[in-house]
């Protein structure tokens, strides 16, 4: 197989954890460095010391490329380091505040280059495109650098998300012979329906990308996602889900998906997982009794929601409704077990909910290792609970509950999911380690319903159907392992490679 010997890859949330890409890419980095040591570099923006969070820079890393890049006077200051994630590969963060006073002239060429409608630009597309123009400028000087060199000639550059979208236009006009990978991890336009309360599923095939972009007043991120997806050499996304949006709202089919999986390293060893277990639902209920003003029993059954901050395409309001019915059906069936259910969605802060013995409690912090409650991690406090729901209405894939089963904790989700559709077994009820509860525009408090009622069922298992539900979801995790997964990773860079000397062998003929 037609594989790089060098792979740039570029991301908004390299070295920046704001999102589930960066689950993504943290993850599936060790694959990559496992098959392409040392020769994997990612770029991403530089914000100082939250960077530094994740980053350690390194001066002694390509030494000689920095000094001669900064002999080329490129306005564009770059540190060079390792990520702090399993594998540990080179990450190059980039400042690209110089540039801004040629935003103009750049969006000028992006029209000319691509035919991307910056003209209608608001809120973040400005940083965004200006970071990822500045970021190709970057990698240009790195390509030649190591072409002169004379370490292998074929070389992969991966743009994830709209936000990098002027590295593919950049490498494409000024480094031809480099593939180009370009991925959407959600369309614009599809997440914008589903977050505007308007009926993505039902009307499906009556929708248009380039209209609903100027009825959602999305023109610009709309063009320079679409034009990406045409300008790759290699268009990609997580799920058939999305797959199905591409063809319908950017007008293009994907070449071929690449599914999200998931690295075991992030898991603790066997030797470590009881006590790392035990660990975090001492620290949960410990917070849960100082939010909820007593002790909070040792037996309390501890489940939660995780992510951003979208109400409905996460699913939120209907965990809350779902909270609310678990209530209700305790109280009628007089069982008398204490939930703590924990909402850990980074800005969304209310007052303690409760509902009969089910109380809500709110952690509207990034879990990091740094937020004023845990000082723990998500990763250190998801391993305590019991079961996770996450009932998304909008989810191209859905990180959160792999990253559940990966931890070995029983999850509920849907089948509007990229994860759920995968995982989905037909089974109903959290014995099997995942509840994939089918979801429409329209049956919503079914979901509502489903979701109380297989927690009711998972307070009625025995301890020795609690561990088959355990091992269960250990199972399906398994399965979605990077070592599963890559493979389809190493199609689209011999897709990309294999275009892309296509077009250098016209260039040579030409």
């Amino acid at each position: 197989m037609n594989q790089p010997d060098y792979i740039f890859e570029t991301s908004w949330e390299v070295c920046n954890r704001v999102g589930g890409i960066y689950a993504v890419l943290s993850t599936r980095a060790a694959s990559m460095q496992r098959e392409h040591p040392d020769r994997v570099f990612f770029f991403g923006p530089d914000f100082g010391d939250h960077s530094d969070l994740y980053f350690q820079e390194d001066k002694s890393l390509l030494k000689e490329y920095k000094i001669k890049n900064e002999k080329l006077k490129i306005p564009v200051p770059i540190r060079i380091g390792r990520w702090q994630i399993p594998g540990k590969p080179i990450a190059i963060l980039l400042k690209a505040d110089a540039m801004w006073e040629r935003k103009n002239q750049i969006y000028a060429w992006a029209w000319e280059q691509a035919g991307v409608k910056s003209h209608a630009a608001y809120g973040d597309y400005d940083e965004s495109c200006i970071f990822g123009y500045a970021c190709g400028m970057v990698m240009e000087s790195l390509y030649e650098w190591l072409m002169a060199n004379g370490e292998g000639r074929k070389v992969c550059m991966h743009a994830n998300e709209w936000q990098t979208a002027f590295t593919i236009f950049y490498m494409r006009e000024h480094c031809p012979e480099v593939g180009t990978l370009f991925t959407t991890h959600a369309t614009g336009i599809g997440r914008s329906i589903a977050g505007n309360g308007k009926p993505l599923y039902d009307y499906f095939e009556g929708y248009h990308g380039d209209q609903m972009a100027e009825e959602l007043n999305m023109v610009s991120k709309h063009s320079v996602e679409k034009q990406a997806a045409y300008w790759a050499d290699c268009f990609t996304t997580v799920s058939e889900i999305t797959a199905r949006e591409c063809a319908q709202l950017l007008d293009k089919p994907v070449d071929i998906i690449t599914p999200n999986g998931f690295e075991p390293d992030f898991v603790p060893a066997p030797e470590q997982f009881d006590r790392k277990r035990s660990e975090a639902r001492e620290a949960l209920l410990r917070v849960a009794g100082q939010q909820l003003g007593g002790v909070v029993p040792q037996d309390a059954m501890l489940i939660c929601i995780a992510g951003r901050l979208e109400m409905k395409n996460k699913g939120i309001d209907a965990f809350l409704r779902a909270m609310e019915r678990l209530g209700e059906k305790m109280y009628h069936r007089d069982v008398r077990r204490e939930v703590i259910a924990f909402v850990m969605i980074p800005y969304l802060d209310k007052p303690v909910m409760r509902f009969g013995r089910v109380s809500v409690v709110f952690v509207p912090y990034y879990l990091n290792g740094h937020d004023p409650l845990f000082q723990k991690t998500y990763y250190d406090l998801l391993i305590g609970m019991d079961a996770t729901v996450f009932p998304s209405y909008y989810e191209p894939w859905g990180y959160t509950p792999l990253e559940s089963v990966a931890f070995h904790v029983p999850t509920i989700t849907t089948g509007l999911a990229g994860f759920g559709a995968w995982a989905d077994t037909g089974v109903v009820g959290l014995e099997k380690g995942v509840v994939v509860i089918p979801r429409t525009d329209s049956n919503f408090l079914y979901v509502v319903d489903q979701i109380a009622e297989s927690l009711m069922q998972f307070m009625d298992y025995t301890p020795a159907v609690i561990s088959r539900a355990r091992k269960a979801a250990a199972a399906i995790a398994k399965k979605a392992e990077w070592s599963k997964f890559f493979k389809y990773y190493r199609k689209a860079y011999e897709i990309a490679l294999r275009k892309a000397a296509k077009r250098t062998e016209l260039k040579v003929k030409n």
